[in-house]
């Protein structure tokens, strides 16, 4: 018995019943308990599509044992999660995968890689990492979930497979509700197979117990085996469906910024991305600040992952635009071990004596490990020491006042960091 408790033998899938065959009685009376008087003259956003239902597998089993083109491994950043589904990957494919893992050099959140599968019937494994879930940032879950699925599948297109096994991508350790995510899985595959249904002729679904349930529960919404199901399905449907693709699209969740605060440029003089924020810029006393945390993490989330720089300039910048110490800290505290390790330098540009001493007193008694990345810089030609000019798209009042402030500036040779 391998560690999910299925017998350690593979399984062809050409074997297992597609989702047309199951029977939809017993769903059917389930979904009429819940709807008393179905739309009848309304389609669903998802259609009943035989060609696609085909497609599908739904499978109580260990997805180690599927023999099909590739498997999916769920991970951690570093791969080395120590969940069920990949310690039963790793006992069958052998320890010729360990090797191959380490020369991939971890993986992002919502990101796929590939290895061979070695010892296993599927000739690929596919390793992505789900996000790990708190309800509060909710909307990068789902969006980092859905990057985890599409990914995946685009893996396989772009590699020709034929056939994709899925384990349940959200493990139990990173806390993502299984209902929500299951929701993700299946929409974002059904688009998938929408758009680009001639690359793949197999998805499987393989699922714990537990799993089946919700799984068994949820597919007729997204892949109706009937015009009787898909009537009935409809408004079951959550509100929030995605886009074409399936990607999480809430106009409510969305942070709207007139002018963006942050955004990455070039790189500075060691080659390490500079990312640039302008503080006149954000607008604290009109912004949800849980949503400008949002922002920041989705901007700064695939930049974090190798070293980089910040340039904060506080050129002109007023109370109004003032993030207070808790929103940092809480920042500091949310994020990932990566962006704090990588995070080589932040640049103060034209500080002043309060904002000095804020800063001295945030880095000594707040958090630690900031204090000495923290360069206060007086002038653009200081700056210009560290990070080549060209380098950075600067906003034009940084320029003038700093013209003002300073002089004009002049070109020299970079010289080594501040």
């Amino acid at each position: 018995m391998d560690p999910l408790g299925a017998p350690s033998q593979f399984v062809d899938i050409d074997s297992l019943p597609a989702w047309n065959d199951y029977s939809e009685a017993d769903q059917l009376d389930s979904l009429k308990t819940q709807v008393e008087k179905p739309q009848l003259d309304i389609r669903s956003p998802f259609p009943y599509r035989k060609d696609i239902n085909a497609k599908i597998i739904l499978w109580k089993g260990n997805v180690a044992l599927l023999n099909c083109t590739a498997i999916v491994n769920t991970s951690n950043e570093s791969l080395t999660d120590k969940n069920a589904v990949s310690e039963s990957i790793f006992v069958h494919a052998g320890p010729n995968l360990r090797d191959e893992l380490q020369k991939l050099k971890g993986c992002r959140t919502g990101e796929a890689k590939l290895t061979k599968g070695f010892n296993l019937a599927a000739r690929f494994i596919i390793h992505t990492v789900g996000p790990k879930y708190k309800s509060r940032y909710r909307t990068a879950a789902e969006s980092s979930l859905y990057s985890c699925y599409r990914n995946v599948l685009q893996l396989a297109k772009e590699q020709a497979m034929s056939s994709v096994g899925f384990c349940v991508i959200n493990s139990v350790k990173r806390g993502y509700p299984l209902e929500d995510a299951t929701h993700i899985a299946l929409r974002t595959v059904r688009r998938f197979l929408e758009i680009h249904g001639g690359t793949l002729e197999k998805v499987v679904f393989a699922v714990s117990e537990l799993e089946q349930a919700t799984y068994q529960k949820l597919l007729p919404l997204y892949f109706p085996r009937s015009l009787e199901e898909e009537c009935h399905s409809l408004p079951c449907l959550p509100a929030d469906i995605g886009n074409s693709e399936g990607e999480p699209v809430v106009p409510e969740r969305q942070i709207r910024i007139s002018e963006k605060p942050g955004a990455p440029d070039g790189v500075d003089n060691c080659g390490r991305t500079v990312m640039v924020v302008v503080g006149r810029n954000i607008p604290v006393t009109l912004i949800d600040m849980e949503k400008a945390l949002l922002y920041f993490i989705h901007v700064m989330d695939h930049i974090a992952v190798k070293e980089y720089v910040i340039v904060y300039f506080h050129t002109l910048t007023s109370d109004y635009n003032h993030l207070d110490s808790d929103f940092l800290k809480k920042l500091y505290d949310v994020v990932d071990i990566k962006y704090k390790r990588n995070l080589k330098a932040v640049y103060f540009v034209h500080p002043t004596f309060r904002s000095k001493v804020s800063t001295w007193f945030f880095t000594t008694f707040t958090v630690s490990g900031l204090k000495d990345k923290i360069h206060y810089v007086e002038n653009l030609q200081q700056l210009f020491t560290a990070i080549p000019p060209e380098q950075i798209d600067f906003p034009p009042f940084v320029l003038e006042y700093d013209a003002r402030e300073n002089g004009p500036y002049y070109s020299y040779p970079s010289s080594p960091d501040l």
